[in-house]
Order: C-alpha cells, then sequence, then structure tokens
C-alpha cells in the first residue's frame, strides 16, 4: 500500500492589497465545508494555514496509530476509511468524498487508516494551527464540532446496519445514503457514482463480494435499479427501494 508522500505545493499567499482574492475564497466547495462558517479575512486567516495537495488514486493519506498532526477537507476525489483486524482482515468504516472532513482524533494518534481510491483534491490543516485558530475564529471551532457529531450519528447508523439488517437492505440503505449525499449539495439523486469496488462496499456493509453482486443483481431484476456501468447505479423505483431497505 502506498504512502502519500507527494511534496505539497503551499497555497499561495495574496498580496496586501488584494487580501479577499485567495483559493479559499474562490473555492468550488467552500460553502459546503467547515470553512462556510468563516467570512472575509476570517477565510484569509485560514488560507494561511493551508496547503492544497493532489493526491494519486490508492495512497495512503495516514494509517491507523500514525501521529495525528493533520487533519484534512476533501476537494474532489474520494477516499476510504478502514481498520485492519489482528488476523489481516479489512473492515472498511466509511467512504468519504467532496466536502467531507478527515483526520478528527480526540487521541494524538489516528484511529483508522485514510486511502484515495480515486484521484483526489485535498486541503490539509495542521492540527495544531487550526487549534490554534479556534480561539480567534469560534465559528470555525463550532463547526468543525458539528462535524465530529455528524460522524458520530454516522457511527451509530453503521452500528444498525451491521447488526440487523439483511443483505439486500444494507446495500439498499447504501445506496439512500449517497442519494441523500447527492441531493445535500443540490445535485439528482437518483444517479450515483460508485468508485469504490464490490469488494470495497462488502468490506464496508460485512458482507462477502457474491452477496453485494447478487444482491444487485436482485435489485436490477426488482426493477428498482440498473447499472449502466459497474461503478454507476441509476435509481429506478426510489420508493420502492426506500421500503427495502427499512425491510418492509
Amino acid at each position: 500500500m502506498a504512502r502519500f508522500d507527494i511534496l505539497p505545493q503551499p497555497v499561495a499567499h495574496v498580496a496586501e492589497q488584494q487580501p479577499a482574492l485567495m483559493p479559499c475564497a474562490a473555492c468550488d466547495v467552500r460553502e459546503l465545508t467547515i470553512c462556510d462558517a468563516l467570512r472575509g479575512r476570517e477565510i484569509d486567516r485560514m488560507a494561511q494555514i493551508v496547503t492544497r495537495i493532489p493526491v494519486p488514486a490508492g495512497r495512503t493519506l495516514f494509517q491507523e496509530g500514525d501521529e495525528a498532526d493533520h487533519v484534512y477537507n476533501i476537494i474532489d476525489g474520494s477516499l476510504r476509511l478502514f481498520k485492519l483486524m489482528p488476523d489481516g482482515r479489512r473492515q472498511i468504516t466509511g467512504f468519504l468524498f467532496a466536502t467531507d472532513f478527515v483526520g478528527i482524533a480526540l487521541k494524538k494518534r489516528y484511529a483508522y487508516s485514510a486511502e484515495t481510491i480515486t484521484d483526489s483534491v485535498i486541503c490539509r490543516f495542521p492540527r495544531e494551527k487550526l487549534e490554534a485558530l479556534f480561539a480567534e475564529l469560534p465559528a470555525l471551532e463550532t463547526r468543525l464540532l458539528e462535524t465530529a457529531g455528524n460522524e458520530l450519528i454516522a457511527a451509530q447508523d453503521q452500528m444498525l446496519l451491521l447488526g440487523r439488517k439483511t443483505a439486500v437492505e444494507r446495500v439498499a440503505s447504501f445506496l439512500l445514503h449517497l442519494t441523500r449525499r447527492l441531493e445535500a449539495r443540490g445535485l439528482k439523486g437518483n444517479k450515483i457514482a460508485l468508485p469504490m469496488t464490490r469488494t470495497d462496499m462488502g468490506d464496508y456493509l460485512g458482507l462477502t463480494v457474491e452477496t453485494v453482486s447478487r444482491t444487485f443483481t436482485k435489485l436490477r431484476r426488482d426493477g428498482l435499479i440498473t447499472t449502466p456501468t459497474p461503478h454507476e447505479v441509476e435509481i429506478c423505483d426510489l420508493d420502492g427501494l426506500r421500503e427495502v431497505a427499512e425491510g418492509s
């Protein structure tokens, strides 16, 4: 597994006479990230500590147990979060996409590993410098706490998914989760990109790759979805998919 070792290119500082014209202010997804809590010169202060970096697919951003020196905001692309069990098996704990924040650690070390699925663009923040900004920019700390709260809710949903739902309910719930993410960004939720493999989905949903494939076949046969390509799903019957996810 390749470690992320690309030398990053720092965000350029803007001349004093034009403090507002900087990459953070012009970011396409800023209004959907933690940076949306900032205004005017607050954005400039954030930009002074951020580094925007391209990360190729298949690179490890950080590993479980590494010192949690940085936190990250995904600008473009997708990541998988996972933990390795003592016997070498992998449990994927989440998939992240543009606008997601990653790397929050309650202790000084990361509790999971993060790896890019696709070529990605990521903003990297030194943890100590970001924490130092909280006293100056309290709205930023509030927004980050909201993000941490959402992570807790997602973890609870994952426990329900793995503990109580059948295979078809798990896959249906997963597709609906991706649909809601698209709709939250103002996009149509009926066409879903699946950058992850069927093996990835199985490691996330607690299913074998064969079960994932059979479940997709069943959902297609029932007229709930189509799969134009292995990495695309089009939802044909949203209400029907919800009923399956809820065990109705």
